[in-house]
């Protein structure tokens, strides 16, 4: 197995959705809800990150995520390795709870 296949990556999804009337906060709500069933935590507001084992799980997840995207608004994805991750400045404000136990659950699940 290459090396790239078996390391952890993380998946970010950021998404700027309109919610202007009522079936576009319908759109948008489903849309988080659905990342959030999928294993994805909110980093910030419209930023959410998964932590994905290999080239495989990433490309599962984009799979999902690009089969539940609402009609309007924009969205984007970007996968980084767990090291440029972990390279990440936070520049005011402090690391969230689930950052911190983000370590703790990817022991536990692998």
């Amino acid at each position: 197995m290459d090396s790239y296949e078996s390391r952890f990556m993380r998946l970010f999804v950021f998404f700027d959705l309109p919610t202007g009337t009522k079936k576009e906060r319908s759109h948008a709500t489903r849309f988080r809800n659905m990342l959030i069933k999928n294993g994805f935590t909110m980093l910030q507001f419209s930023v959410y990150v998964r932590v994905c084992k290999g080239q495989d799980m990433v490309s599962k997840y984009l799979d999902i995520t690009m089969k539940h995207l609402p009609p309007k608004g924009h969205i984007r994805a970007m996968q980084v390795t767990d090291k440029q991750y972990e390279r990440m400045h936070i520049l005011i404000g402090e690391e969230t709870v689930e950052e911190k136990n983000v370590g703790v659950q990817q022991l536990l699940l692998f």
